[in-house]
Order: C-alpha cells, then structure tokens, then sequence
C-alpha cells in the first residue's frame, strides 16, 4: 500500500529525516513510534502530502505523492496531532463540508456521514459548535473526518489525546475494527497502546529507521537472555556450586535471603539467573535442581516488554 524509499527530509543544515526506507502492507495496523524530535511527525506529514521531501520517494497505492498527489491523498484519511476544526462550525456542518472536499458523492454522504458519527459516538453533539467540545470530543470528530470516505489508508497521528479511559479502549478497539479492512497507521507515544493493536512497528530515532517488525519478533531479537528470579532453599554454598556446574547458566547473582516461618534453621535463598540466548531453561533447571534435591520455592521468567525494547534502541542509537 505504501512504499518509501531513501525519504530525506531537511530544514536548513538540519537533517528531519535522513536516508529512511519501509513499506507498509494492506490490511495491517502499524505503530509508528519514536521520541519527540526524531522526524516521527516529519515523515507522516509527507506521507499525507502534506509536505514534500528533499529526497526520495513515496508511493501510495501505487501512486507517486509528488506526480500524482490528488489520486495519493484521495486514498488516505489523516488525523494529525492537531486536528483541523473550525471551532465556529456545528459538527454536522464540518462533516459535510469535510465530505465535499473529499468529494464524496452527495446521495451518499447523510448515510455516512450518519455511521460514522455512530461509530465514533458523536451523534449526540452533532449540532453543537466545535468551540464548545470538551477536547475528547473534539479528538472525536477529528477521527470522524479522517474515516469519511472510508479510504484505503488511515493515518492517526496521536488519536487518544485528550480521551478519558473509557474513551481510550473504545477507540483502540475502533481501530482494531478499522485494520480488518484498512491498512492503519497509528502514531502514539503510549507504548501499551502500540501494543494491544498494532501488527507491525516501526521506530525512528534521530531521523533514522531503527526497527520494523512485529512487537513479538522485536523483543525476541533484542532480548540478549533469558531472565529467571528464583527462590531455592537449602544449603548456601551447595546451592551455588549447582548453579555453576549448570552450562545454559550464563550467570547468577545473590538477591536476597529470608528465613522461613516454620524452619528456622533453614533458609531461602534469592538468586537472579541469566540463561543461553535463545534457550528456554525453566523445565531443564527444574529436574536439575530436583535431581540435587534442592528445592525450589518460586520461579519467575521476566520478560522484556515493547517499553524495555524502545528505550534500548532510542538509546543506543542516540
């Protein structure tokens, strides 16, 4: 659906976006994160036409954004982190005259203009001025107008600020309805939302691209070893010459020690393990430590998150 190649975007001496390539499949949703400054909010503009890039192509839906820019853009619907509203219109006012620019055919756009509206759940404020929305409902019917038309291609720049909770799941899960039949892109810096509905990430840092693959290939890529916290009873010192006589353990630290409430004379032990790349060792440890009669109390696999995963790469490309 879209295709950039080598996109250059510069102010100046200052390089906004500098050498970036990825393409974007159909019928996808796709988070677009990096931090404030990295060219994040750069590349969606000239993704929409918005502005045009130094260098570098676009392609959208097989259309060039800078030869043919009218037959790209009618494929795209855009929400930007400000959305543009004219405060002194009625909701139902701005829709419609968001519908002509968009050239919708005229029988059709009551009927639209009326689900979306369902869908987004502003009808109840259809004939309100915009100047008099909370700044949720403004999001809203920001979101609406990005909808009309239901083009191929929906872009949301920041789509839950300003939305309470509530607000917030019902358009994550919009968006997951949006995704079975548009290709979405969607811009946030609320990673957990990234999460919950995104297929793909794309992460920028610095005007570069720094990844583009699904969260669960990130954090299995990035991810250097298998974490393990482990509470183990028994003897101290056997315990540990165990621990080191085991070759997937790449290493161990002391964390705590407790005693128990009914033995007092026999302690438990904390220890942090970093296992093998690649190798899941919680079932092998398991018969392992049994088969030296060291009993283990708790296990816990700590997992990289998405979070742990951007700030690593944001870092170390920085």
């Amino acid at each position: 659906m879209i295709q950039v190649e080598n996109l250059v975007k510069q102010y100046g001496k200052h390089t906004a976006v500098d050498q970036i390539s990825f393409h974007i499949e159909k019928g996808k949703v796709y988070g677009f994160l990096g931090p404030n400054g990295a060219g994040k909010s750069t590349t969606m503009n000239i993704l929409t036409g918005y502005i045009g890039a130094t260098g570098g192509s676009v392609i959208i839906n097989g259309y060039d954004i800078t030869k043919e820019p009218e037959k790209a853009k009618a494929c795209i619907g855009y929400l930007p982190e400000l959305p543009p509203l004219y405060p002194d219109m009625k909701v139902i006012e701005y829709l419609n005259f968001a519908a002509q620019l968009k050239k919708i055919k005229k029988s059709e756009r009551a009927e639209q203009i009326q689900k979306i509206m369902d869908m987004i759940d502003i009808t109840d404020v259809s004939g309100r001025l915009i100047r008099n929305l909370s700044k949720g409902y403004k999001q809203r019917v920001g979101l609406a107008q990005a909808i009309l038309g239901f083009p191929e291609i929906i872009i949301l720049d920041e789509p839950t600020v300003g939305l309470d909770p509530k607000q917030i799941l019902e358009i994550r899960d919009l968006i997951k309805e949006l995704g079975k039949e548009h290709t979405v892109i969607l811009s946030s810096h609320i990673l957990s939302e990234i999460s919950a509905v995104c297929d793909q990430i794309i992460i920028i840092n610095n005007g570069k691209l720094v990844a583009d693959d699904s969260s669960q290939n990130l954090i299995k890529e990035k991810t250097s070893a298998q974490t393990l916290l482990l509470e183990l009873k028994g003897n101290k010192e056997f315990i540990e010459e165990t621990l080191k006589k085991i070759e997937y353990i790449e290493s161990f630290t002391l964390s705590d020690t407790t005693e128990t409430d009914l033995d007092k004379i026999k302690e438990s032990y904390f220890y942090t393990l970093h296992a093998v790349v690649g190798k899941d060792i919680r079932e092998e440890l398991f018969y392992d430590l049994a088969n030296e009669k060291i009993p283990m109390l708790e296990m816990t696999s700590s997992i990289q998150s998405i979070e742990d995963i951007y700030m690593k790469l944001t870092r170390e490309e920085a």
